[in-house]
Parts: C-alpha cells; sequence; structure tokens
C-alpha cells in the first residue's frame, strides 16, 4: 500500500492510501497540521518504526480505517449503502481483532510529538512541559525522533501541492 501525505494549502493537508488495484481513499483535510511535521506523518513513522499491523495504518492497509474513496461509486443509492455498510463491518471486525497496537501507536505518537518538538525548540502546550519520557521507552522514541528528524525537513520544504509518498510498511520516502 502507497501512503502519500500531500501538502494540499498552506495550512492543509491530506493523507491518501492506494492499495493495488483499488482507488485511492483519502482523509481531506488530515487532522493536525503542522509546517514542521503533521500529526498523521508523526503517527506513519511510529507505526512503521514499531511494526504495528493494527495501527491506523495496518488497518488502512486491510481495508478498514477513516479513508473516503476518492471516486464516486457508480450505481443505485442501496449499493453505495450496502458498501458502506461492508467498510465500517471490516473496521469493527479490525477494532475487534486489535492486539493494543491502536493504544501503542497513539500512546508513541503523542510522546514523540512533543519529545521531537522540545528538541527541535518549538513550543509545546503548558501541560506537556511536565510530562517525561519515561525511562522504558527511551530507546523506542529516540528511533523513532530519529526518523521524524530525517522526514521533517523533507515535509517543511514540500510546496503547496507536493506529496511525501511511503510504501507500507516501510518508512523510508519514495
Amino acid at each position: 500500500m502507497d501512503v502519500s501525505f500531500e501538502r494540499t494549502g498552506e495550512r492543509r493537508y491530506a493523507t491518501v492510501v492506494t492499495l493495488p488495484g483499488r482507488h485511492p481513499r483519502r482523509m481531506d483535510p488530515a487532522p493536525g497540521f503542522d509546517e514542521h511535521i503533521p500529526h498523521d506523518l508523526v503517527h506513519y513513522l511510529t507505526e512503521a518504526e514499531l511494526g504495528l499491523a493494527s495501527g491506523v495504518f495496518g488497518r488502512a492497509a486491510a481495508g478498514g480505517g477513516g479513508f473516503a474513496e476518492t471516486v464516486e461509486t457508480p450505481g443505485d443509492p442501496r449499493r453505495r449503502a450496502r458498501e458502506q455498510r461492508r467498510a465500517k463491518k471490516r473496521e469493527s471486525s479490525l477494532s475487534a481483532a486489535d492486539r493494543g497496537d491502536m493504544a501503542r501507536s497513539e500512546y508513541f505518537a503523542g510522546l514523540c510529538d512533543l519529545a521531537w518538538r522540545r528538541r527541535a525548540g518549538a513550543s509545546t502546550p503548558e501541560w506537556a512541559r511536565r510530562k517525561q519520557i519515561p525511562p522504558e521507552d527511551a530507546a523506542t522514541v529516540n528511533r523513532i525522533l530519529d526518523r521524524l528528524d530525517e522526514v521533517a525537513p523533507l515535509w517543511h520544504d514540500l510546496p503547496v501541492g507536493g506529496a511525501l509518498t511511503f510504501t507500507w510498511p516501510g518508512s523510508d520516502v519514495r
């Protein structure tokens, strides 16, 4: 599966997932735009580094997730409604089969986002200033921060209309 992070405006971006032989699905606008590194890109790099098969992007690879088809499905409204019900059912079963990957993804993405911003000298919310990285998580966080350090300048320099594309589950930009 290809995952692209498109800069769609000065302060907007979209996340696009494309499975082989399927129409692209996208979230536009995607949450948490940041000129240095957006929220979904932090999630992607976290999940790829940790090998999380049931996080946001592992679920997307299995046909789930909150991404919408980019083309209108032809046919009657009943057929489209049936397809939407199937997608909802698939997401429910993926959620039920989750081995804690989604919670782990949220935990490490949040922790790494704050740690990276501190390291980059960016301001963080008042509540986050007291938050420390637990010693048992330091090696994992540092590994993810190294990837964020590599990718953040690529995102920051991306013009409106540009995109960074990865092949899941890899963390190298194509």
